[in-house]
């Protein structure tokens, strides 16, 4: 299949990352999946957070200026899957980090991190490490991912940098599964890449909340041109699943 070419010029991630950081205002509605064990926060500890909040620098935490919000399942186990909050940092205009919380409230749970890389740095990896990456065109297309609390016009130039990018993504604490703390091993997670592989109720629910509409924006990213998912990408579609084992049991299982 012939790529249909663009006439128009994709706005830098950088110069969207600003856009999301200036106009951002979604948060504080979607809670941990599980309350972790412990003693509540003693009167020292409440002072030493507020000092260090009001001396200490952190220019790494402060580089998470894009919210995304999607979703995820486990590595050969595409019938277990969850919501996932993206907390990224655009290092340059072909990677991005983030890092992945259970909720969007002070008290949620870091689940993991993702890394995501643009086509050509992709095409430029081993076989075998290709096969623990995952394509975004489906994401991007659906209307599953999105971008809470900046408006269409920034979300969908977003949208159009990302549609061709990879990701890999690990996660170590498993609170879709009520672990109470971050227990067993980390779990390599997918994307979804067609329609009818997400849990309809789980993403209706998810829409719900954060008052958007996924078939919205599926239609207003009708002009977002798909690109061909790069060969060793998504390797689960063709049998090739990579998951780490845990000897004392199966985390991804209910």
């Amino acid at each position: 299949m012939q790529k249909t070419k663009r006439t128009t010029t994709r706005p830098s991630l950088c110069l969207t990352a600003s856009i999301s950081l200036l106009t951002a205002c979604a948060g504080n509605d979607s809670a941990s999946n599980v309350v972790a064990p412990g003693a509540e926060k003693s009167p020292t500890t409440r002072s030493l957070d507020a000092g260090a909040a009001m001396l200490q620098s952190r220019p790494p935490i402060d580089a998470l200026n894009a919210y995304l919000d999607g979703f995820h399942f486990y590595n050969g186990h595409p019938d277990v899957q969850m919501e996932a909050h993206h907390y990224c940092s655009i290092l340059n205009e072909e990677v991005i980090q983030c890092v992945i919380y259970d909720g969007n409230r002070q008290d949620a749970k870091l689940m993991g991190v993702e890394y995501i890389i643009s086509q050509s740095l992709f095409n430029s990896l081993p076989a075998a490490e290709k096969a623990l990456w995952h394509s975004h065109v489906h994401e991007v297309k659906s209307g599953q991912l999105v971008a809470p609390g900046i408006p269409d016009i920034a979300e969908h130039a977003l949208m159009d940098k990302l549609v061709s990018t990879y990701g890999k993504t690990w996660h170590t604490w498993h609170t879709d599964l009520n672990k109470r703390l971050p227990l067993g091993v980390p779990q390599l997670m997918m994307g979804f890449t067609a329609d009818g592989q997400a849990d309809p109720a789980m993403v209706a629910e998810r829409d719900q909340r954060l008052g958007i509409h996924s078939s919205e924006k599926k239609t207003a990213r009708a002009d977002i041109v798909a690109p061909p998912i790069a060969p060793g990408a998504d390797a689960w579609r063709q049998g090739n699943v990579i998951q780490l084992v845990d000897p004392t049991e199966t985390p991804h299982r209910h």
